[in-house]
């Protein structure tokens, strides 16, 4: 047959990969074992009541719990069963809504100047993911370590068949590869345009030459006009990797950082491990997506002693 390098690779993956396993009944075993729960406890209250109050009051009753059973075990949203969604809205009810930072022997005491107030609740102690950034990018988790990797993205409708069955493939290798767990972010996040533009136009009344003048004021004219009536995005791609253990974690997981941006860069892609101001630079762009200024920027780290200059 003839080899054509147009033709693009197409394979079929099958989209339910991860449904679990119907055991009878075209049910799971979770759901079998709610549904047998909730029966066994329906029937009790049944016999319990049986006798003692009327059938319509007996139905009001046992309706109700017989269909909250069956939504537990049929529902879900966004993929989680509903009782995981019970779980944790019982959770979130039950924690405390004012969290404050913790010392080293718990609670922060109220400062010097705040009244001394009779019964007065102090605010739970606020609990991080992730306790310390290293100055190489190391972020400290507690039984992990962890480390950033960021990278662009490719194009790969632009290439022809031969190359996108190159690039699947040296991308299959590379998870293949992996012996930990990964995660793959891929976020999108506003342009700030309007600083660029204006920093092309106050180079633009340097330039000598007045064609290039005018075509410069004329780009910012365009970026201007796209960051006031349109909504411009980016693209951003990070890729977590972790590595546990007592000792020797840190440099596990900058080992197997490196080699993941090294299978990326393979593949045509920019990529780069990330260091602790870059990582914290990540993060909180990651909890606040609307912060006016770029991830890439570096910020201090936590706990990172800051001075200014000497006068």
């Amino acid at each position: 047959m003839r080899h054509d390098p147009d033709v693009v690779p197409v394979t079929r993956v099958p989209a339910d990969v991860n449904t679990p396993d119907k055991v009878a009944y075209g049910l799971t075993a979770r759901q079998l074992a709610v549904l047998t729960v909730a029966a066994v406890a329906v029937y009790g209250i049944y016999r319990l009541l049986e006798g003692r109050v009327s059938s319509s009051t007996l139905l009001a009753i046992v309706m109700p719990l017989a269909g909250l059973a069956v939504t537990v075990a049929m529902g879900s949203r966004d993929g989680l069963p509903m009782e995981s969604w019970l779980v944790a809205a019982v959770r979130h009810l039950r924690s405390p809504k004012q969290l404050a930072p913790s010392a080293a022997g718990g609670h922060l005491p109220p400062p010097a100047w705040a009244p001394a107030v009779e019964g007065l609740r102090l605010p739970a102690v606020l609990r991080l993911p992730a306790s310390s950034i290293g100055e190489q990018g190391a972020i400290d988790t507690g039984g992990a370590a962890t480390a950033l990797v960021a990278c662009t993205t490719l194009n790969i409708g632009l290439r022809t068949g031969d190359e996108q069955a190159a690039l699947l493939a040296g991308y299959g290798r590379w998870l293949n590869s992996l012996t930990g767990p990964v995660q793959v972010v891929v976020s999108t996040q506003r342009v700030d345009l309007s600083s660029h533009a204006q920093r092309i136009a106050e180079r633009a009344e340097v330039i000598a030459s007045p064609a290039l003048a005018e075509l410069a004021r004329s780009y910012a004219d365009f970026l201007t006009d796209l960051a006031e009536n349109h909504d411009p995005l980016w693209r951003t791609v990070t890729v977590v990797v972790t590595a546990s253990g007592d000792k020797g974690r840190d440099t596990e997981v900058f080992r197997r950082a490196e080699q993941t941006a090294s299978a990326l860069t393979a593949l045509g892609a920019s990529a780069a491990v990330l260091d602790g101001a870059r990582a914290a630079a990540v993060l909180t762009t990651a909890v606040d997506p609307y912060i006016p200024t770029d991830a890439t920027w570096p910020r201090s780290r936590p706990g990172e002693v800051i001075s200014g200059g000497q006068s």
